[in-house]
């Protein structure tokens, strides 16, 4: 039997037809998505390797209604971005939202995949070919016409190198009075929220942490176990090694899980507390790809425990974290910074001793010799009451450091000893206050004097407060410099609890110090001093210029910091201290009403002169030159690795241009031509990690090794990237071209 067709009339057709529209309009209306909402960018050799296009999954929305949006990503084959913590390298990606009428929450991440460099050095975490970013967001019940929804998308792109890519992206949506799904997009979202990790609650999975030691010790590692169940109480199992993508935990340096043999759904946990004692108790965050049931991204959110500071004496803290694992970030061997809290506090008190004889200290402790001569011969019953004065101001100064030290820390934040040289207001202030004392001394005006008499003016400012402020204004220009031992005293205090960092801070004020409180107390060294006379006055103006030379200096820092613009700045702010100055010397004798209109003249000099002038650029200067030998270049984790790979013997020279020690090291001993030729002899990579701006990547490098500040050298052999020799702060042409050798002699008995 043959079976006949089907017959339709041309108005069954229509029919049809208008019931298909129908439904597409009920089931939502599609969006076309404007130029405005799609960005391209990272070019490289004529092409953009990633595009963004800002999407919703709604193509109209009533008012007060939920709906997602969110930044979908295409990347070229072979290239990728970071995930929110990017790993050992990268940077994380981040949207920020500009949404009027409309709340966002937060960003909804799939799990991520894992990139590791060619030689297995250094892993991250991303998202190769296409991942959408998203979140949920509603729209205002208040809501007209249409929502304006904007994003900045920042991102970095790598292949073999990477390319920044700052992407601006923008709509609007309709509002009406109902919300219409978007047919295209939707799916796109709801196949980006399938890729997002869930919690452990909601997908009836259990999930324990047992640690083996618990409160956690600064500095020190920790193990335990992770214990990880099915649905139904069934043990679980991993797909891949790569099954655990931490989150950045404050508190945490390193962290790893590995399956435990035998022990389906168990993993050792191993990771190492950082120095610094967070501020609250850190937490176990990040994803679990498990591969059965499932597979299933799971979130983990546990409590680990809370950290404790190190014990004094206790072992070492600059150990080797391993934050990244590329070579160049290892840190030395364990024995080699075994450090007692007996030891470090001598350290520091020889270190404060050896401060007295640098060129940034000098010019002040020459200040106090020439009031200590005046005051010995003039006030013998009050020489050591000066002296004390003078430790008073030493000891409290560090100690309020030592505190401002602290508080930084708990905030997060990662200091060293000179931290304050790499703010461009500080360099100012204490510039100012340097003019201010060489115009004292120049006789421009006179501290708490009528002027009357010369005795009565070296009287008056030189009493106990001046004692005082020496010491303090001592310690301000100590703090860039770097004498021997004390980096190490100093990077261990920083790296513990607060009783060791008051403590060592203590110990260096002490030593600052003792000099000259030796000088003026011990009986019969006072016969040494020279006997006051006309040359007192002379030799006052003279320390005057020496206290200029020192500005000198702290414009050329400014310089590094801010570049030519805020040198003329700082100049210009300086000038406008001088001027203040001269107008109090006219005032300072008069009474009355004149003395205080010419008092308030001043202050409003300088508060309309700081105004104007003391405006920096926090960028820096576009191009500076970091080190006075011609072949170094930039430090770069990534160059580092990559020398090392080649063979080359790596140099990384960590300085900073208000660094006075680095700088001698330099033009003394780096750019000697036997030091040259033996870096050109064994091809050594030289590297400067510039710290003369803040930069979390070098604090965190000279917290591994121990170290607060720099100077610090680290010489690194292709045979032992893990095993770096680290240099005295004082370098000579031997160290240096013997460390150079005994790398490139590793590199030869390895083959």
């Amino acid at each position: 039997m043959t079976q006949q067709p089907v017959r339709r009339s041309s108005w069954g057709a229509f029919f049809f037809l208008a019931v298909l529209g129908l439904c597409l309009g009920a089931g939502g209306a599609r969006a076309e998505l404007p130029s405005t909402a799609v960005a391209s960018g990272a070019p490289d050799e004529g092409n953009n390797r990633v595009e963004a296009a800002l999407l919703t999954d709604v193509a109209q929305v009533k008012a007060g209604d939920a709906f997602r949006v969110g930044v979908r990503f295409r990347m070229d084959p072979g290239w990728h971005i970071y995930w929110k913590n990017p790993g050992e390298s990268g940077l994380a990606s981040e949207v920020t939202w500009d949404t009027p009428g409309t709340t966002v929450g937060a960003l909804q991440w799939p799990a991520p995949s894992t990139f590791r460099t060619s030689d297995g050095y250094i892993t991250t975490f991303g998202y190769a070919d296409e991942v959408l970013l998203f979140a949920e967001a509603r729209a205002s019940g208040q809501a007209q016409g249409s929502l304006q929804l904007s994003a900045a998308a920042d991102v970095l792109v790598c292949e073999v190198h990477c390319l920044p890519a700052q992407l601006m992206l923008t709509r609007n949506l309709p509002v009406g009075p109902r919300t219409q799904p978007d047919p295209e997009h939707e799916p796109v979202f709801a196949a980006a929220h399938a890729r997002v990790p869930v919690a452990p609650e909601s997908s009836g999975h259990g999930v324990t942490l047992a640690l083996d030691t618990k409160p956690l010790t600064a500095g020190q590692p920790f193990t335990g176990t992770l214990s990880v169940t099915g649905p139904q109480g069934q043990p679980v199992s991993v797909g891949d090694k790569d099954f655990f993508y931490p989150e950045r935990i404050p508190g945490i340096a390193r962290l790893t899980l590995s399956p435990v043999a035998g022990s389906p759904g168990t993993f050792k946990l191993e990771g190492e507390a950082a120095p610094d004692v967070p501020a609250q108790e850190p937490r176990l965050t990040g994803v679990l790809r498990l591969g059965s049931p499932g597979p299933t991204a799971l979130t983990v959110s546990l409590p680990l425990a809370s950290v404790v500071a190190a014990a004094p004496g206790a072992a070492p803290v600059a150990k080797a974290v391993a934050a990244q694992k590329s070579p160049a970030v290892a840190a030395p061997v364990a024995a080699e910074s075994s450090l007692s809290l007996g030891l470090v506090l001598l350290f520091a008190f020889l270190g404060g001793a050896l401060l007295n004889l640098m060129p940034c200290v000098f010019p002040v402790l020459a200040l106090k010799a020439y009031g200590f001569t005046r005051t010995v011969h003039a006030e013998r019953g009050k020489v050591g009451l000066h002296a004390l004065a003078y430790a008073g101001g030493i000891v409290g100064s560090l100690l309020v450091l030592a505190g401002v030290v602290l508080a930084l820390r708990a905030g997060g934040s990662s200091v060293g000893w000179g931290f304050q040289f790499q703010e461009p207001l500080f360099v100012a202030a204490v510039a100012a206050v340097l003019v201010a004392f060489a115009l004292n001394l120049f006789g421009v005006f006179n501290v708490g004097t009528d002027g009357t008499a010369l005795v009565e003016k070296v009287d008056s400012s030189h009493g106990f407060a001046r004692s005082a402020g020496e010491g303090v204004l001592a310690v301000v220009l100590a703090t860039p410099c770097s004498a021997p031992l004390l980096g190490t005293a100093v990077g261990f205090a920083l790296a513990a609890g607060p009783a060791t960092v008051l403590a060592t801070f203590f110990m260096l004020g002490v030593g600052l110090a003792l000099p000259f409180c030796l000088l003026v107390l011990v009986p019969g060294l006072t016969k040494f001093l020279p006997k006051p006379g006309a040359w007192m006055e002379r030799g006052k103006q003279l320390l005057g210029f020496a206290l200029l030379g020192t500005t000198v200096w702290l414009v050329w820092v400014m310089g590094g910091l801010t570049g030519v613009d805020g040198m003329a700045r700082l100049l210009a702010f300086l000038a406008v201290v001088g001027l203040g100055a001269w107008l109090y010397g006219l005032v300072q004798g008069a009474s009355g009403g004149r003395k205080a209109a010419g008092v308030a003249a001043v202050v409003a000099v300088l508060a309309v002169g700081g105004f104007l002038s003391l405006r920096f650029d926090e960028t820096g200067p576009a191009v500076r030159k970091a080190s006075l030998v011609a072949e170094a270049q930039p430090w770069d984790e990534t160059a580092v690795a990559a020398a090392l790979k080649a063979g080359q013997p790596v140099f990384i020279d960590f300085t900073a241009d208000w660094c006075l020690t680095c700088k001698f090291n330099e033009r003394t001993v780096l750019t000697r031509e036997d030091v040259r030729a033996a870096f050109a002899q064994h091809k050594v990579a030289f590297f400067v990690a510039d710290w003369t701006r803040r930069d979390e990547r070098i604090s965190a490098k000279l917290a591994e090794f121990g170290r607060a500040g720099v100077p610090m050298y680290l010489v690194v052999s292709p045979a032992a990237p893990d095993k770096p020799e680290v240099l005295p702060e004082l370098l000579t042409s031997d160290s240096v071209t013997d460390a150079v050798r005994r790398a490139a002699g590793r590199v030869a008995d390895a083959r």
